[in-house]
């Protein structure tokens, strides 16, 4: 399975939902970074499931176990190895899924391409559970480029048809803690409000609903990044993919800026404190594959969870035959409330390794 990216920061997630543990192997972190595992321990508690009535009922720790490339809470050099052991599997509630695979899911799939020995308890290595060792890497990023003056923050823009404010021209690390405290990250208490009557309302009714995670990442130097097939745009799209649940990604105005025209949707420069800078921000601080120096912001769209309490249309695959489908087991009514963690730890994973690339030459 391609389970692996990054360049001069190679990151591999192994492991499944069901199986003994999940973890990471990150060959490539600069030595010498002290890493604050209280804070790591707080960032992944943000995606953890079991803490709050939004969420399945799966009840995980998390705390990852380092087995090499951190010692006494610096990193080594050496390749980073983190475990995540897996404690609360109900297996038994995906028996009938052997053979029975459910809709908009990655069982059927999965079935094709690797066969019958596939193993997709509770969704195998296609879970969202293997977003917890993304969490563990992208966490450690995050530390790393703060450092550096780099802060990236995300926050839900919509659950079903409850909307929140964008982000501000220049949103700064100050509101992205602000946004992380809370329960449902966003950036109006009244749009949080809307979103949880949302989820509670899917969830009543055995469903799910889907969401918008929008997300910045602040004082990321100019001129990184490659045209083509190599841009800013195109290493991020490639690691937000890999996310459970990831539908579309947007950057800037996206998919609005088809409707403008080209005086509308131009940033125009200007000159400030020593700094070259754009009036607006539609092109999410990326022209040409290449960071403008303006924030990184982007929109990433979260398809509701495929596993819903309600009777479903499916085939048995043993018989070939159309039957029904009632799913047991834990679920989240709305999978992208504990996926905005993710998004921030996708993307400064895929960052820091963009700035080690074009720094291999030089100091960090």
């Amino acid at each position: 399975m391609s389970s692996e990216f990054g360049k001069a920061l190679k990151i591999q997630i192994f492991g499944a939902s069901h199986g003994r543990a999940i973890g990471v192997t990150a060959d490539g972190l600069p030595a010498g970074e002290r890493i604050d595992e209280e804070e790591l321990y707080r960032f992944l508690s943000r995606r953890r499931p079991g803490v709050s009535p939004l969420s399945t009922a799966r009840s995980e720790k998390d705390r990852p176990v380092f087995l090499s490339g951190l010692e006494n809470g610096v990193t080594s050099g050496s390749p980073l190895c983190a475990v995540i052991e897996n404690s609360d599997q109900h297996s038994a509630d995906y028996k009938e899924l052997e053979a029975k695979p459910r809709p908009s899911h990655a069982d059927y799939t999965a079935r094709l391409r690797y066969g019958d020995s596939v193993d997709m308890r509770g969704g195998g290595h296609f879970s969202g559970r293997l977003t917890a060792p993304i969490c563990v890497i992208g966490g450690i990023a995050k530390q790393i480029l703060e450092r550096r003056g780099i802060f990236i923050g995300a926050h839900l823009k919509s659950v079903g048809s409850a909307e929140d404010a964008s982000f501000p021209l220049y949103p700064d690390k100050a509101l992205f803690d602000s946004i992380a405290a809370k329960p449902i990250p966003a950036l109006s208490d009244e749009a949080a409000s809307a979103m949880e009557s949302e989820i509670l309302a899917a969830k009543a009714d055995l469903d799910s609903v889907g969401g918008i995670i929008e997300c910045a990442a602040v004082g990321v130097p100019a001129g990184l990044g490659s045209p083509m097939f190599d841009g800013i745009e195109n290493r991020l799209a490639a690691a937000l993919f890999g996310v459970p649940a990831v539908k579309g990604v947007e950057f800037g105005a996206g998919f609005a800026s088809a409707r403008l025209r080209g005086s509308e949707n131009n940033d125009p420069f200007i000159y400030d404190n020593g700094t070259v800078k754009t009036e607006k921000n539609d092109a999410g601080g990326i022209l040409g594959g290449i960071t403008s120096g303006m924030p990184i912001v982007f929109r990433a769209a979260i398809k509701p969870t495929p596993s819903i309490g309600r009777k479903q249309r499916t085939v048995d695959l043993s018989t070939f035959e159309n039957t029904e489908l009632t799913i047991k087991g834990r679920h989240d009514p709305c999978i992208a409330l504990r996926a905005v963690p993710v998004i921030e730890a996708v993307t400064a994973a895929v960052i820091l390794d963009i700035i080690l690339e074009e720094k291999q030459d030089g100091a960090f």
